[in-house]
C-alpha cells in the first residue's frame, strides 16, 4: 500500500511538473511578444522626439499627442506583476464562429455536437486570462484581458452552469517564472481531449488555494480568484445607481476596485481621469492603493479618503461619537448658513459692527494667520497683542464736490437687503457694492439733475465710476464685505457664544459646547472636512482674471512665439490641468457607504452631480447611529436616477469558527440579520484571554502585559500581519504595548479596522468597544471579522468573562 500510494504521489508531481512547463512555455512567449512590443514603444518615443524638432505648430502638437500615448503604453508594458498571467480555460465549441475584437470567439454556450454521446468531446479554444491583452503579430489572443468579455467566462462558470468551460486554471506566478497551477472542472462528468491527449486535472481548488495566503499590509487584487457572483457585480452596466451589500468578507471593496478597472475598459473615453473612490479611513486608502496598477491600470482612478476630499485640508484627528453626531447631522447645514452670513459682521478683525470685542476666543484657521473671530490672547505668543479694528461703522466719500457718508444703522439696512439673495455669500459682493452706490447716489441729490434719461444715465455712469474707485471706498468695501474663506468661519465658530447664536433651536447646548471646543484644536475631523466643503459651497468663489500662459522654452527657441503669442495648452496639459482642478467626477465609488453621514453625503454628491454610481456597504457594519437620516442624505445626493442591487452572501475571510462568533454580536445589534456563509473552516476555535482582577493600575498594566504576549503569540502562528483592535481612546496606548514586536502587528482603533483584514487579529475589550457610541455593537461586529486565520479575544474590566474567558457579549 506504502509503495503504491509512493507510486501515486510521484505520478501526479509528474503530472504537475508537466502542466507547469506547458505554461511557462506559454508566458516565455508572451514575454517575448511584450518585449517586442517594448522596444516598439520605446521606437515611437524616439520618433516624437525628432518630430519636435521640425518646429512647425503642427508637428509639435503631433509630438505632444504621440509622446503621451507611447509614454502611457510603454509604461504599462514596463510594469512585470508578479503574477501577470494567472489564468486560462479550456473550452468546448462554440455555437457560433464570431471573433470578438480581442481575437476570441464570442459564442457562450457549446455548439450541438460538442459532446459526443459517448460523453466525450475535444476542447475546441483554449483562452490566457492575464491583466492586459496581448496579441501575437498575426493578432490572435497571446492573453485575453480579465476585463474582456470573453474573460466572463473564467469568473461566472461554475459545475451548475459551465457554459463552453471544461478546465478552469489559475496559474501561479512571479516575474517569468511559473510556480504552480491549480485547476477546477466545471465538467467533472465529461472525457475531454486536448490535443489528442485527456485533459488534466492539477490541485484541490483555486479558490482555497488562493484563500490560505498569507496577507501583508497592502491589499491584493483578487483578479485571479472573483467568483460568480463578485463579478455580475464588477461587469455590471454603468448607467445609474450600483448599490452593492454584502457582510464583512463577501470582497466589497475588492470588487468596486476591480469595477473600476473594468469601466475604464469597457468605456476608456468617458472615464479616464474621471472616476473617484472614496475610502473611510486613509488606513484604508493605503491598504488598497497598490491594486489597481496591479490590474493593469495607473493614475486613472483617484482613490481618496473622506477626510481628505477638500484641497489643502487632511483630516487628522477624531471626535467623540456626540460630537461626530452633532457636526454630521443635517442640522449642521442650518447651523454653517447662518455662521456663513453672521462671519461678515465680524469683519477681518474679530469685532461685532459694534465695536465691542467679540465674546471668547477661537481658533487660528491653522494658516498660521488670525481669522475672523480671534482673539490674539488665545493664541499662545507670550504676550496678547491688541485686536484691529473691527469692520467700520460709516462710509465717507466726496462726490461732485460733496462730502457723502452713510451711517451704521444705513449700513446695516444694506446689509440685511443683500443678504436676501440667494446666491454664494462672496458672490453677493457685486450687489452689496451696487446697494451702496445706490444710496450714496440718492444722497448726493444728483438724480433729479437732468431730465434727459440719456444724459442721466451718463451722469451716474460718471458717479459710479469716480466713488468706486477711490481708496477710501475700496478699503471701506474690504473692510465691510471682505472675503470668507471656509476655514475663517469655521474658525469663527470656535467661539462658543456665537455658535450659541448661530445654532439657536438647531444644537442643544451640549453640542454646541462640544463642537466649539472640538473647533478650538490644531487639526481637522472628517467632520470638519465635510462643513468645509459645505461653507465652501455656500460662500461661493470669486472669478478671478485668468492668467496668460507662458510659453514653451522651445517655442522661444524655434522663434514660434512671433507666430503664437500665447501658446495653446496641449491635450496633455489641459488633461492634467482638468484633473487637478477636478472637482466632478464620471463615476464615483463610495466604499463602506454605511458610514457615510449626511454632511459628507453632500460632500459626495457635489462631485458626482452627472456622474453613474456604485455605492458599496453593509448596514450591519454602519458606525453612523442615525441611519435613516444617512439614507435620506444618500437618496438626496444619488438623485432619481434608477437603483440597481446586488447581494454578495459568501464570506471568503473568516474561516466558520470566527463567522459564528462574530454572528452573536450581529444578533445582538441588528436582530434578524443573516451573517454571509463562511466557505471554509480551519479547526482553530477563538480564543479567549483575561487579565487579572484588582485595583485599576494593575488591569492596565496586566492588559498591556497580555495583549503584548498574545501578539507575540500570534506572530509565531502566521506568516502574515496581525492586527490589534481596541477601542478608538486607546490607540496610542496601544501602539505602545506592541512598541519592539515588529512590523508585521499594527495597533488601531474599532474605527480603522473597517476594510481591512489580517491573519490574526487580537480584539481587546469588546465591552469597552460597545460602549464608545450607540453603533458600538455594530462597531464590535467589524473588530471580530478581520481575521483570515486566528483571533483572540482579551477581556477587560468592563467584560465580565466566564470560567473560560468568554465575555459576557460573546456569550450565547
Amino acid at each position: 500500500m506504502a509503495a503504491q500510494a509512493q507510486q501515486e504521489t510521484a505520478l501526479e508531481d509528474s503530472r504537475r511538473d508537466r502542466e507547469i512547463g506547458v505554461e511557462q512555455e506559454h508566458l516565455d512567449r508572451v514575454y517575448r511578444r511584450l518585449e517586442e512590443k517594448i522596444h516598439e514603444a520605446e521606437f515611437l518615443m524616439n520618433d516624437a522626439a525628432k518630430r519636435g524638432q521640425v518646429g512647425t505648430p503642427g508637428a509639435l502638437a503631433e509630438r505632444d499627442a504621440q509622446v503621451f500615448r507611447a509614454g502611457v503604453h510603454l509604461n504599462r508594458l514596463n510594469n512585470e506583476f508578479e503574477d501577470f498571467l494567472f489564468g486560462r480555460i479550456d473550452l468546448l465549441l462554440g455555437k457560433d464562429g464570431k471573433k470578438g475584437p480581442d481575437g476570441a470567439y464570442t459564442a457562450v454556450e457549446p455548439a450541438e455536437g460538442a459532446v459526443r454521446e459517448d460523453n466525450t468531446a475535444d476542447i475546441a479554444e483554449t483562452l490566457h486570462i492575464g491583466r492586459i491583452g496581448v496579441l501575437d503579430q498575426d493578432y490572435a489572443p497571446l492573453v485575453i484581458d480579465w476585463r474582456a468579455p470573453a474573460a466572463a467566462p473564467f469568473y461566472r462558470s461554475t459545475p451548475v452552469d459551465p457554459g463552453r468551460v471544461v478546465r478552469r486554471r489559475v496559474i501561479r506566478s512571479k516575474g517569468r517564472r511559473v510556480l504552480g497551477v491549480e485547476d477546477d472542472l466545471m465538467r467533472p462528468e465529461l472525457k475531454a481531449f486536448l490535443d489528442g491527449h485527456e485533459l488534466a486535472v492539477i490541485g484541490d481548488g483555486a479558490l482555497m488555494a488562493a484563500l490560505g495566503q498569507a496577507r501583508s499590509h497592502t491589499m491584493r487584487d483578487i483578479v485571479a480568484s472573483i467568483q460568480a457572483e463578485q463579478d455580475l457585480v464588477i461587469r455590471a452596466p454603468a448607467a445609474s445607481v450600483t448599490y452593492v451589500e454584502g457582510g464583512p468578507g463577501t470582497g466589497k471593496t475588492a470588487v468596486a476596485l476591480h469595477r473600476a478597472a473594468y469601466l475604464l475598459y469597457q468605456d476608456r473615453r468617458r472615464y479616464a481621469g474621471g472616476i473617484l473612490i472614496v475610502s473611510p479611513t486613509p488606513l484604508l486608502v493605503a491598504y488598497t492603493e497598490g491594486v489597481l496598477p496591479s490590474l493593469g491600470e495607473e493614475g486613472q482612478v483617484a482613490i481618496r479618503a473622506i477626510g481628505s476630499l477638500v484641497d489643502g485640508a487632511e483630516a487628522t484627528l477624531y471626535d467623540s461619537p456626540s460630537t461626530a453626531r452633532a457636526k454630521g447631522s443635517y442640522r449642521m447645514l442650518k447651523v454653517l448658513r447662518k455662521a456663513a452670513r453672521g462671519a461678515l459682521e465680524l469683519g477681518p478683525g474679530g469685532r461685532t459692527p459694534q465695536g465691542r470685542p467679540a465674546s471668547g476666543g477661537a481658533a487660528p484657521n491653522r494658516t498660521g494667520q488670525l481669522a475672523f473671530g480671534d482673539d490674539p490672547a488665545d493664541h499662545d505668543t507670550g504676550t496678547p497683542a491688541p485686536a484691529p479694528a473691527g469692520p467700520p461703522t460709516r462710509l465717507r466719500v466726496v462726490a461732485f464736490g460733496r462730502r457723502l457718508e452713510l451711517e451704521a444703522a444705513e449700513l446695516e439696512r444694506i446689509r440685511r437687503t443683500a443678504l436676501g439673495g440667494t446666491a454664494p455669500v462672496n458672490l453677493l459682493r457685486p450687489r452689496a457694492r451696487k446697494l451702496l452706490l445706490d444710496a450714496l447716489w440718492a444722497q448726493s441729490g444728483a438724480a433729479t439733475r437732468h431730465s434727459d434719461p440719456e444724459l442721466a444715465a451718463e451722469l451716474r455712469s460718471s458717479f459710479d465710476e469716480d466713488v468706486s474707485t477711490e481708496d477710501s471706498f475700496i478699503a471701506f468695501l474690504d473692510a465691510w464685505w471682505p472675503e470668507l474663506t471656509p476655514r475663517a468661519v469655521l474658525a469663527a465658530m470656535a467661539d462658543e457664544r456665537r455658535l450659541g447664536r448661530w445654532a439657536r433651536r438647531v444644537l442643544n447646548p451640549g453640542e454646541v459646547r462640544k463642537v466649539a471646543r472640538s473647533l478650538r484644536r490644531d487639526g481637522y475631523s472628517v467632520h470638519d472636512i465635510a462643513m468645509l466643503d459645505e461653507l465652501q459651497a455656500i460662500l461661493g468663489t470669486p472669478a478671478r482674471p485668468r492668467k496668460k500662459r507662458d510659453l514653451d522654452p522651445l517655442d522661444q527657441l524655434t522663434g514660434l512665439e512671433e507666430l503664437m503669442p500665447v501658446r495653446e495648452e496641449s491635450q496633455r496639459e489641459r488633461a492634467e490641468r482638468l484633473a487637478a482642478e477636478r472637482v466632478e467626477y464620471a463615476h464615483v465609488i463610495v466604499d463602506e457607504a454605511q458610514d457615510v453621514t449626511p454632511m459628507q453625503w453632500r460632500m459626495l454628491g457635489r462631485r458626482g452631480r452627472h456622474a453613474t454610481w456604485t455605492v458599496v456597504g453593509d448596514p450591519a457594519q454602519s458606525s453612523w447611529s442615525d441611519v435613516d437620516e444617512a439614507a435620506e442624505a444618500r437618496d438626496e445626493a444619488l438623485g432619481t436616477r434608477p437603483r440597481r442591487r446586488f447581494q454578495l452572501t459568501v464570506n471568503y475571510r473568516n474561516p466558520a469558527e470566527i463567522a459564528q462568533l462574530a454572528a452573536k454580536v450581529l444578533a445582538l445589534a441588528m436582530p434578524g440579520s443573516t451573517s454571509p456563509s463562511a466557505v471554509r473552516s480551519t479547526g482553530v476555535e477563538p480564543r479567549f484571554v483575561t487579565t487579572n482582577n484588582g485595583n485599576s493600575t494593575v488591569v492596565r498594566d496586566s492588559l498591556a502585559q497580555t495583549v503584548r504576549e498574545e501578539a507575540a503569540r500570534l506572530l509565531d502562528r502566521v506568516d502574515g500581519t496581525v492586527g490589534v483592535v481596541v477601542a478608538m481612546q486607546r490607540r496610542e496606548e496601544a501602539a505602545k504595548w506592541l512598541a519592539g514586536l515588529g512590523d508585521r502587528v499594527v495597533a488601531l482603533g474599532s474605527l480603522e479596522a473597517k476594510g481591512l483584514e489580517y491573519d490574526a487579529t487580537v480584539v481587546v475589550s469588546p465591552a469597552e468597544i460597545a460602549d464608545e457610541s450607540p453603533a458600538g455593537l455594530r462597531v464590535l461586529y467589524v473588530a471580530l471579522t478581520r481575521a483570515t486565520q486566528q483571533l483572540t479575544v482579551v477581556s477587560g474590566e468592563r467584560d465580565e468573562p466566564d470560567d473560560s474567558g468568554v465575555p459576557d457579549l460573546l456569550r450565547d
